[in-house]
């Protein structure tokens, strides 16, 4: 986020704490500063900062600002490129839009229990996209998937299993 783009949240942040509903004008902010301030700054100064014509601040103005908006004077300054302030990376980003397929894929198999539920947990999960990396792993790996079919559980009674590493059915066990 750059400074322009700091200084226009605070204004709408201020306008919001201070039950406006809205944003703070830059003149409401310029009028602000001087009566709880006694300092003044120009309306045209604050336009020039936030639309990016004017990159840079004195001193004063970058301590003057921080006192209004009560943040520190070190966040009024251009996030270096690639910085992310988001609590939410880009690799939570793409779990969630997985998890949201994930749960539409239960949806459209809703008449399949077992792999509807299957589709579910995974999103479930804290972490799909590694699940989803490991089964891709599972499947590379040449006799693993009918050899965890095997071992981890039934299927329904009687019924054959496609195997994911291959073109055969596999009989699941009932015994456990």
């Amino acid at each position: 986020m750059n400074l322009g783009e700091k200084i226009r949240y605070m204004r709408e942040i201020e306008g919001t704490l201070r039950g406006m509903g809205r944003e703070m004008t830059q003149l409401e902010v310029v009028r602000a500063i001087k009566k709880e301030l006694g300092k003044t700054i120009s309306q045209s100064y604050l336009s020039q900062i936030e639309s990016g014509k004017r990159p840079h601040m004195t001193n004063t103005t970058r301590l003057l600002l921080a006192r209004f908006f009560k943040v520190h004077p070190g966040y009024l300054v251009d996030d270096p490129a690639g910085y992310h302030a988001e609590l939410i990376s880009d690799l939570r980003a793409v779990e969630d839009r997985l998890d949201l397929w994930l749960i539409d894929g239960a949806e459209r198999f809703g008449r399949d229990p077992e792999l509807r539920q299957s589709l579910l947990a995974l999103a479930k999960h804290p972490n799909s996209r590694k699940c989803l990396l490991l089964v891709r792993a599972i499947m590379e790996t040449p006799g693993l998937v009918d050899r965890l079919s095997e071992v981890l559980g039934p299927a329904p009674a009687g019924k054959n299993v496609k195997s994911l590493a291959g073109d055969f059915p596999v009989q699941r066990r009932r015994d456990q």
